[in-house]
């Protein structure tokens, strides 16, 4: 089975949902808004949004994605032989988003250091890099007021950007710990300092918390949200991304387009060189 994100997205269009609450929290299938966006997400991408039974909805999962993350093991899901997909929630309209001890990524590498090796060994094992996707999902009791799609490499530079200013800190850190003698410990993290105390019970996690902000925010240029919309969705990805998607499915997509849903092509900053502008596409639906 496959799917992607413009098949996400015309289903979306087909068969808006807007409150969580009624739609997952009822059925006892989300523990929190936050895992209730995931599921939003997941069925969009599969077509299960009509199905309730768990046990049926956990099998067609199986058969449309390869991995499964969680806060502390990114990303969020992986697309069987396709794209990472990475979900952020947050209540305030133009909020910036937290990323923890993770930079911001412009693709999902299969080296980076903070994966683990589930994800590795997804999709057979024999993969360098994927697309990554942030979803941003703006939720308030239980309603969502929108959502954005954007692809890493519109929205983060590359990872050597990011790791110019986690190496030197991480060797700062490991100097300052090896000049007061505590015992440390391997780590993605800045650092970790084992028996801080005579009973060597206490430890230390040193950690760089990362946050980038809102595409909302960024791409306001290129794609404003409308605040006093109801519901409002926007999806930002190369051109050439677009154009890699089965012509079948991009054909779907746009026999969609009307008065509440369009395709148009962009040009945005690019995230390494603001002075380069890079060929985009905007999918945008609003009610």
């Amino acid at each position: 089975m496959e799917t992607n994100l413009l098949i996400a997205i015309a289903n979306l269009v087909k068969k808006p949902i807007t409150n969580l609450v009624s739609h997952y929290r009822s059925a006892n299938r989300a523990n929190s808004m936050g895992d209730a966006l995931e599921f939003y997400i997941k069925d969009i991408l599969c077509g299960s949004l009509d199905e309730i039974d768990l046990q049926e909805k956990n099998e067609i999962y199986e058969k449309y994605f390869s991995y499964f993350g969680n806060q502390n093991n990114p990303p969020d899901f992986i697309i069987k032989n396709g794209d990472a997909i990475e979900v952020k929630k947050i209540e305030s309209f133009k909020n910036s988003l937290a990323l923890n001890s993770s930079p911001p990524k412009d693709r999902l590498r299969s080296k980076d250091i903070r994966i683990n090796k589930d994800c590795r060994k997804c999709d057979g094992g024999d993969w360098k890099e994927k697309e990554l996707f942030y979803v941003i999902g703006n939720v308030k009791r239980g309603i969502i007021k929108y959502l954005f799609f954007i692809q890493g490499t519109c929205y983060a530079a590359n990872h050597e950007v990011y790791d110019k200013i986690h190496v030197p800190i991480k060797k700062g850190v490991d100097s300052v710990l090896d000049s007061l003698g505590f015992e440390k410990n391997t780590t993605v993290e800045l650092g970790r300092v084992n028996k801080v105390d005579p009973l060597g019970i206490t430890y230390l996690r040193i950690r760089g918390m990362w946050g980038i902000e809102n595409p909302v925010k960024v791409f306001n240029y290129v794609a404003p949200v409308d605040q006093k919309a109801e519901f409002s969705v926007n999806v930002i990805m190369l051109k050439e991304k677009y154009l890699s998607f089965p012509e079948r499915d991009r054909e779907n997509l746009e026999k969609l387009v009307g008065n509440k849903f369009f395709i148009k092509d962009i040009k945005i900053k690019s995230p390494n060189n603001p002075a380069q502008l890079l060929e985009a596409k905007l999918l945008s639906y609003s009610k």
